[in-house]
């Protein structure tokens, strides 16, 4: 049986900090490897785990420096080394609503970029990947990702103040990985969820689990759990990003 498995390179929001750099992961199902989101640090991250030449695909969430930081030079990496690609040129996946951002996903020789239909189902390798619109200062799109083969289903927020329809569209899904960026008590206006919201949310899609990440630099991870874990109930297992965590659906 073909298992997906979720590797975190980086977890931070908005800039690397004590070592760790910003959102990217590694999800994996068989042999195929797909980057989700490329922030800064995700290069020197993946280079620990998988030669990136063996990558299949990239599939970026939006253009915020702290998801797509590292994207440059991965495009270089790609140029430059003459290893054995495992695929002539990377496909990065990624939204024509800002067509400057799309536009630099291509890069002769090595990168090429690839549109995705937030309205429809997009094939990517193994995966049917559908999106929601989310509420983020630019546009910004979470993704579920359905290995065809097994139905396994990963959501991945990406980053957004809370939406009631994350719920609905993350229903299904063994991992929900949320944007949380905040402790239970913040208020006043938020491009960002908090701890109780990420919790709420995995209890109304019900899933089993449930990965806090894009984290803030300032508030105790440990905090960050027990609060979302006090709002998702028992039924759902609350974990904390960490550099290089494996978990599978």
């Amino acid at each position: 049986m073909i298992l997906m498995k979720l590797t975190v390179l980086g977890y931070y929001g908005g800039y690397p900090y004590d070592g760790v750099g910003t959102s990217a992961y590694l999800v994996t199902a068989g042999n195929y490897q797909l980057l989700l989101d490329c922030g800064s640090g995700a290069l020197n991250a993946l280079e620990e785990i998988l030669d990136p030449l063996q990558l299949d695909a990239v599939l970026l969430t939006h253009y915020h420096h702290d998801h797509t930081a590292d994207v440059g030079v991965l495009q270089y990496y790609w140029q430059l080394r003459q290893g054995d690609r495992k695929t002539p040129i990377l496909p990065i996946y990624g939204h024509t609503e800002d067509p400057l951002n799309f536009g630099a996903l291509t890069w002769a020789g090595a990168t090429v970029g690839r549109a995705y239909d937030p309205a429809g189902v997009t094939q990517i390798g193994p995966f049917d990947v559908t999106f929601l619109k989310t509420k983020h200062p630019v546009p910004a799109f979470a993704v579920k990702l359905v290995e065809r083969s097994t139905g396994q289903q990963l959501t991945f927020s990406a980053d957004t103040a809370v939406i009631p329809e994350l719920a609905e569209f993350a229903t299904g899904s063994q991992l929900l990985m949320t944007d949380t960026n905040f402790g239970a008590d913040k208020t006043g206006k938020m491009w960002h969820m908090t701890s109780t919201q990420s919790g709420n949310i995995a209890k109304k899609a019900h899933v089993k689990q449930l990965l806090l990440t894009h984290l803030p630099q300032d508030v105790e991870f440990e905090q960050l759990r027990q609060e979302a874990q006090a709002a998702a109930g028992t039924g759902v297992n609350v974990v904390v990003a960490q550099k290089y965590l494996q978990l599978e659906l």
